[in-house]
């Protein structure tokens, strides 16, 4: 009975991870604007710098980091004054992408020396999770939902082990389904349509943060 409430546990915390991932939010927008642009081969290191980072975020997040912010409130006032200055950034900088050229098997087809529009590198991907709403919220509520009171060390490490699980394939549906459209939008008139429509939704999954 004991294995079987634990297989149950699992099981609920499995699909909690798959709903809160597969959703859209700025990390899967950024994915598919990176896909579409960039194509899947050049997107590899943005989808493991968000698999590794939101990882090791949940390990630090479940090994007591939500302490600094309820005893220095202020820091979570400027933790999301600038994530939201740094979202609204990040739409700017899809809204004025340069669409790169990408063949018909994802691969960029543009030259080392073409440099005026780069999709995000693994660690720039993996910081972008502390400014992420969305990624906190994943965070915080599997923490406090999936951890008892205590937190033992190796609970927190198995909520993050099962994001973990998750989010590889979840972000790289999100990049494909970016190369796919990527197929659709033939001429850079309608790429650009699509970067700017890419970079209001980012802006729109800023509103939970903002009303808060």
């Amino acid at each position: 009975r004991v294995l079987a409430m634990s297989i149950d546990f699992l099981l609920s915390m499995f699909v909690f991870a798959l709903v809160a991932s597969i959703t859209p939010g700025p990390n899967n927008l950024m994915l598919m604007a990176s896909g579409t642009n960039y194509g899947f081969i050049r997107t590899i290191p943005h989808m493991l710098g968000v698999g590794i980072g939101f990882t090791i975020m949940i390990i630090l997040v479940g090994c007591g980091l939500m302490g600094l912010f309820e005893s220095f409130p202020i820091t979570a006032l400027i933790l999301k004054i600038f994530s939201v200055v740094y979202l609204v950034y990040l739409a700017w900088k899809i809204a004025t992408a340069t669409p790169k050229a990408i063949n018909g098997d994802g691969i960029d087809d543009t030259t080392e020396d073409d440099t005026t529009s780069r999709p995000f590198t693994f660690l720039q991907a993996a910081l972008f999770q502390w400014v992420n709403p969305k990624a906190w919220s994943m965070g915080v509520t599997a923490i406090s939902i999936y951890t008892p009171p205590e937190r033992p060390f190796w609970s927190v490490f198995v909520v993050a082990g099962v994001f973990c699980m998750v989010n590889f394939p979840v972000v790289s549906g999100w990049t494909l389904l970016g190369t796919q459209i990527r197929k659709l939008l033939g001429d850079p008139l309608r790429m650009r349509i699509f970067n700017g429509t890419a970079a209001l939704l980012l802006i729109g999954s800023l509103y939970p943060i903002v009303k808060a």
